[in-house]
């Protein structure tokens, strides 16, 4: 799972780069930062630091800041596992849920579909929904981490799929990129 982080720290330092070089887009993603959302470009060019461009890509994850993107995606704490697999939108899609993650289980084995965690509450949601995260409902990983994102039954299998769905995100190709 440190790859994860690993990974987002590499393209922190590409965006904060970008942002220090001018780069409209990147300084635009640094500005949804409070501390840096009202500063003109040559300011925030000079201001801007590392941690900014992590707590932005964080931010844009779904996640409160660095620290809790690390935390969930490290493993060390998944309590509150942010907005990360339901971004802006989400909303229109089929899902049922569940404050208690024995019941949101529960459903899982009854009905089917995948048990996904959003902040410190639990869905069910069907393959459309998968799909429009930008994620491969068929994908071998699934039944690796038994369709339970919440508790996966093999960390491996997990990481590689939240690989992917970050990737997609930080892309473009999957919801509130």
């Amino acid at each position: 799972m440190d790859d994860l982080v690993d990974f987002l720290r590499h393209r922190a330092r590409a965006l904060h780069r970008a942002a220090v070089t001018g780069d409209a887009s990147a300084q635009g993603r640094l500005r949804g930062l409070p501390d840096l959302r009202d500063l003109d470009d040559a300011t925030l060019a000079s201001t801007a630091r590392r941690r900014h461009a992590l707590a932005a890509l964080a931010r844009d994850l779904g996640f409160d800041g660095w620290p809790h993107a690390t935390a969930v995606l490290t493993g060390k704490d998944r309590s509150d596992a942010g907005r990360l697999l339901y971004p802006a939108g989400a909303s229109a899609h089929w899902n049922i849920w569940s404050a208690h993650y024995d019941e949101a289980r529960g459903v899982r084995a009854e009905h089917g579909g995948y048990l996904l965690p959003w902040r410190k509450h639990f869905l069910i949601v069907d393959a459309d929904f998968v799909r429009w995260l930008g994620l491969d409902p068929d994908d071998p990983d699934w039944a690796l981490i038994a369709r339970d994102w919440a508790r996966p039954a093999d960390e491996p299998a997990w990481a590689r799929l939240c690989r992917r769905l970050i990737d997609g995100r930080l892309a473009g190709q999957s919801p509130s990129a």
